[in-house]
C-alpha cells in the first residue's frame, strides 16, 4: 500500500535541513561516531541477567547490533523485466516501466531502501549511496547526498544510473525531476516507518526490480524475525502497564540548538511499543515531530529517553545535555541518567535489520551491562 512519504522520516528530513542551516551536519550514522563495533552472536534475550526493576536502573547505555551485515535472501535472483509499477510521486501517482536495473541508486534519509536492495540479493547493482546507507559492502560506493541529505544531480549523473529508487525524504524534488528529465528512470515508493512497513517495502522494491518472489521472501523473513524478537521481549518486559517503562524518543543536534520530540506516526512509537514499553508522546496525543519545550518534557516525565548516538554526542553527552536542558534533568530519566543511544543510521532504519535493531535496544533497556 502506498501513501505519502513516512511522517517520521520526512520529519527527519526537515530537521536535517534545520541542522545544516544552523551550521551543524545532519545525522551521519556510525562511521565517525565512535560507537562500539558489533559484537556478533549473543545470548538470547530470555537468558540475560535482567534489571529486577527496569524503572530503577541507573546510568546510560548504548545499543549495539549483533551484526551489521545484511544477509541477502537470494544470490543473483532471476529478474523479470520490464516491470511496470506505480510510482507514488509527490504530485500524484504515475505508471513507470523499469527496464534496466544494472546501475541502481536508492535514496532515503534512513538508508532503508539501499538496505532492502541489498537484502534482495541485488547489492552488486548499487552504484552510489546516500549518507545514511551504512552497512558492510557499501563503504566504497560514492555518496551522492550532502550533509543536509540533499541530492547532487551532478554526482548522481556522473555514476550513470539506470534506475533511482526513492521515497521522497531526500531531495530537493526539482533535482529528482531533473534526473528523470535526463532519461533516468525514477521511482517513488512508500516507506512507512514501522516493522510492517519494512516487510511491505521489501515486496514493493522486489516488484520494482523484477524479483517479486525474492521480495515476498524477504518481507516474510523480516516479519518472522521481528515477531520472534518481540516474543522474547514479551517474556522479559513487565506485563502490568503500571510497571512498564515510560519511554520517549528525543532527536538532538545540540550544537545547533535542535531538540525535537517524536510522537505518533514518527516510527519511534512503533519502536517503543515493540520494546514492551509505553510511548509517552503517543499517550499525550503528540503527533510527528515537535520542538521540545521545558513544559512538554516535564509533563511527559519519561523513565527512559532514546537518542541517536551522534545526536547525544553533539549535545556534549549525558552531562552536557542535562546541563543545557535542566528540564530534562528534572525528569525521572534525567535523575537516573537513563538514556539509551544507538547509531544514527540504525535506530530508525526499518528494513532487513529491523529485528537486530530491536534486539539491541531490548538488551540496552532491560539487561544489566
Amino acid at each position: 500500500m502506498i501513501r505519502a512519504a513516512r511522517p517520521a522520516i520526512a520529519g527527519l528530513a526537515a530537521l536535517a535541513g534545520l541542522a545544516i542551516l544552523a551550521g551543524c551536519a545532519a545525522p551521519s550514522g556510525t562511521s565517525d561516531s565512535g560507537s562500539p563495533e558489533p559484537t556478533g552472536d549473543r545470548t538470547p534475550l530470555t537468558e540475560l541477567e535482567l534489571y529486577p526493576d527496569p524503572k530503577a536502573a541507573e546510568g546510560p547505555s548504548t545499543a549495539v547490533v549483533a551484526a551489521d551485515a545484511i544477509e541477502p535472501i537470494a544470490t543473483d535472483p532471476a529478474q523479470t523485466l520490464p516491470a511496470t509499477i506505480v510510482s507514488h510521486d509527490p504530485d500524484g501517482e504515475r505508471e513507470v516501466q523499469v527496464t534496466d536495473t544494472s546501475r541502481i541508486i536508492a535514496l532515503d534519509i534512513a538508508g532503508s531502501l539501499a538496505a532492502t536492495v541489498w537484502g534482495l540479493g541485488l547489492g552488486d547493482s548499487l552504484v552510489g549511496r546516500d549518507m545514511s546507507t551504512q552497512f558492510p559492502g557499501v563503504e566504497d560506493l560514492p555518496i551522492v547526498t550532502s550533509g543536509a541529505h540533499s541530492v547532487s544531480a551532478e554526482s548522481v549523473l556522473a555514476l550513470r544510473p539506470t534506475l533511482i529508487i526513492t521515497d521522497g525524504t531526500v531531495g530537493p524534488r526539482d533535482v529528482l525531476e531533473q534526473l528523470r528529465s535526463s532519461g533516468v528512470t525514477v521511482v517513488f515508493l512508500d516507506n512507512e516507518a514501522s516493522f510492517e512497513g519494512a516487510s511491505t517495502l521489501a515486496r514493493d522494491v522486489g516488484a520494482a526490480l523484477g524479483v517479486p518472489e525474492a521480495g515476498a521472501a524477504l518481507g516474510d523473513r523480516i516479519a518472522a524475525e521481528v515477531a520472534d524478537t518481540v516474543a522474547q521481549i514479551t517474556e522479559i518486559a513487565p506485563t502490568d502497564p503500571a510497571d512498564k517503562l515510560r519511554v520517549m524518543f528525543l532527536y538532538l543536534r545540540g550544537s545547533s540548538g535542535i531538540y525535537y520530540l517524536f510522537g505518533q506516526e514518527s516510527g519511534a512509537d512503533h519502536l517503543i511499543e515493540a520494546l514492551g514499553a509505553r510511548d509517552v508522546a503517543s499517550e499525550l496525543g503528540w503527533e510527528g515531530s515537535r520542538p521540545m519545550t521545558d513544559e512538554a518534557m516535564i509533563e511527559a516525565d519519561p523513565d527512559l529517553i532514546l537518542v541517536m548516538t551522534d545526536g547525544l554526542s553533539s549535545a556534549g553527552g549525558v552531562d552536557g545535555l542535562l546541563a543545557a536542558k535542566p528540564a530534562i534533568a528534572l525528569t525521572t530519566a534525567g535523575q537516573h541518567r537513563r538514556f539509551v543511544d544507538m547509531a544514527d543510521a540504525e535506530i530508525l532504519s526499518f528494513g532487513p535489520r529491523s529485528a537486530l535493531v530491536l534486539d539491541a535496544l531490548a538488551r540496552a533497556v532491560y539487561a544489566k551491562p
